[in-house]
């Protein structure tokens, strides 16, 4: 019996000192985040989530050609903005999220050089339609294009590959304004902009 009890105490004595020097789980890898401590992207790095419907910014780099006028099937707008004049432009699914940018119709915005342009989608079709140009085009309600510099000091068209994203077909108004001018440019998005008198307005 006194052997026995010598045999128990000896276990308990060796068991005790080693659980009491191993750690949990938990404490290797310190404490674990509360599911409300996550944060995204965004916030990790201090840079605001892009909106679909904030102003994009085109880069000049983002030019895919120059050239001295615009091309054919262009209209000058404002002195220094060239649009499609195409009956339709042909709109396809996007696979973007936003509803309003459901479908898009590829179309090249022109500039001419040094020329600060700005474009926006007009009053009652910010939920309806984006706009949207450069090699990084986010579809959005404003857009700005700076001050290109020409090439080799000659004044030129510079072209932007982009177009038009929109909810469903229909005659998208896009207010212009360059140099102190203002237009309003309708233009046709899978359907013909019927009713509208030369698809363009100047206001």
């Amino acid at each position: 019996m006194r052997g026995w009890r010598k045999h128990v105490l000896l276990i308990v004595w060796v068991v005790l000192p080693v659980t009491a020097c191993t750690s949990s789980p938990d404490a290797d890898h310190g404490p674990r985040p509360s599911p409300g401590a996550a944060t995204s992207v965004g916030a990790a790095t201090g840079a605001p989530a892009p909106t679909a419907g904030g102003p994009g910014q085109v880069s000049c780099a983002d030019s895919i050609d120059a050239a001295p006028q615009p091309p054919d099937g262009y209209r000058v707008v404002v002195g220094d903005v060239a649009v499609p004049t195409r009956t339709v432009l042909q709109a396809a699914e996007s696979g973007e999220a936003d509803p309003a940018a459901r479908l898009f119709a590829k179309w090249g915005l022109v500039v001419r050089s040094g020329a600060v342009v700005d474009l926006r989608v007009a009053p009652g079709w910010e939920d309806r339609a984006r706009i949207g140009w450069g090699h990084s085009a986010v579809p959005a309600v404003n857009v700005r294009v700076g001050a290109c510099p020409p090439v080799a000091g000659r004044t030129q068209w510079l072209a932007f590959a982009g177009g038009t994203w929109v909810a469903q077909p229909g005659c998208v108004p896009v207010v212009v304004r360059s140099g102190g001018g203002q237009a309003q440019v309708h233009l046709s998005i899978g359907v013909p902009c019927d009713g509208v008198d030369g698809r363009y307005s100047d206001d």
